[in-house]
């Protein structure tokens, strides 16, 4: 489904180094370019002042970064944590406040790494096929992605198609599974992603997310205001003070801050901070690969309004060869981790046997409408 992009940060201490990730789809040369860029600002420096190394890299890089450039840095301040940790012999989760529960609740995607799957399910028995098979792995809560290509009107034909396909996803995992629906931002109005959340209500998602593009808060507000189903958002979202005016407005009830993308596991850490504030739980986004699931794991121990953790264990079958990990689920939950720093062991000669290739493009072949209307994928 995507690239995975690993980062690497060594220090003078022999045999002292870190692991973090930077992965960002579509976008993997351009990010491993800005991890390059960001190099000479640090060299020399002490890892374990990880608040002021991060300050280095945004604001001595002049330009603002963007989702490339937090990224970038996000894999960075991974990786110094990963060597603090180590270097104190104490999980990074104690580091970051200690723990504040026992297990992790997680959830993943219908079809896990089958992109196709995943992005391309649009028919209700396929759909309830692949969530039994989720749950027959052990969740206990998973998300779809079944909201129709939409510009600013949501045709009642496929307002009626999302409906049957959540009645039957609901009926077919019954009540004890918590659901989610990823509208993946295509409804182009308020109007249009409303229509689509009334059809979903009936059946009691545990939220709805991102039901319109990011960046506009004031209509997040809009859809807030006119529906009791849960609003989550964030992913695409790389400054906190993005985060600022969804929490102000009251706009969602779940903030997903992707700890790859927002500038680490601190950043992180701070906008869960203000979404609890405003009484706002957190789930951060992370359909990427090993690493990122690790530093959820820690994320989520040590974060009090952290509410599910999204995941992709074993999106590809070769998963756990290029990283051994201390990701454990028992009963739909991730287990407290107890190994210094991240606890991992990167397999460098087994990522090498999996390189750089281009992901696929949907987009260009899916999200146009029938008029030849180019909509968000």
């Amino acid at each position: 489904m995507r690239n995975w992009i690993f980062v690497r940060v060594d220090t003078d201490s022999d045999g002292l180094y870190g692991w973090g990730e930077a992965t960002c789809e579509w976008k993997t040369r351009a990010v491993v370019g800005a991890i390059a860029d960001l190099e000479p600002l640090l060299v020399g420096r002490d890892p374990r002042d990880i608040e002021q190394l991060v300050r280095v890299m945004k604001k001595h890089s002049f330009w603002r970064l963007g989702i490339l450039g937090t990224s970038a840095v996000s894999g960075v301040e991974i990786a110094l944590w990963d060597i603090l940790g180590k270097s104190l012999n104490q999980p990074v989760w104690r580091l970051l406040g200690g723990k504040v529960r026992d297990r992790v609740k997680v959830y993943t995607h219908l079809g896990l790494g089958d992109m196709r799957a995943v992005y391309e399910s649009t028919d209700a028995d396929p759909i309830v096929e692949r969530a039994m098979a989720v749950i027959g792995r052990g969740y206990k809560a998973l998300k779809a992605v079944f909201i129709p290509y939409t510009h600013y009107h949501a045709p009642l034909p496929d307002v009626n198609r999302v409906a049957q396909i959540m009645q039957a996803l609901r009926k077919a995992v019954g009540d004890g599974v918590e659901i989610m629906v990823d509208f993946h931002g295509r409804p182009a109005s308020i109007g249009a992603a409303l229509a689509y959340i009334a059809a979903l209500e009936p059946e009691r998602p545990m939220f709805v997310e991102e039901v319109l593009q990011p960046g506009d808060a004031l209509a997040m507000a809009r859809v807030a205001a006119q529906t009791q189903v849960p609003l989550a958002c964030g992913e695409r979202l790389s400054e906190r003070a993005e985060f600022d005016e969804l929490f102000r407005l009251r706009a969602i009830d779940i903030a997903q801050p992707d700890i790859c993308h927002c500038g680490g596991l601190l950043e992180a850490k701070k906008i869960a901070a203000m979404a609890e504030t405003a009484s706002i739980g957190v789930a951060p986004h992370n359909p990427l690969g090993p690493i990122a699931g690790v530093a959820a794991l820690h994320f989520a121990v040590s974060t009090p309004n952290h509410v599910i953790q999204e995941e992709m264990v074993g999106a590809v079958p070769w998963y756990g060869e290029v990283v051994d990990g201390p990701i454990r689920m028992i009963d739909g939950h991730w287990q407290i981790p107890e190994g210094p720093g991240l606890g991992i062991t990167v397999n460098e000669k087994a990522c090498a046997a999996h390189p750089f290739e281009p992901e696929i493009q949907l987009a260009a072949s899916q999200a146009i409408l029938d008029d030849g209307t180019v909509v968000d994928w």
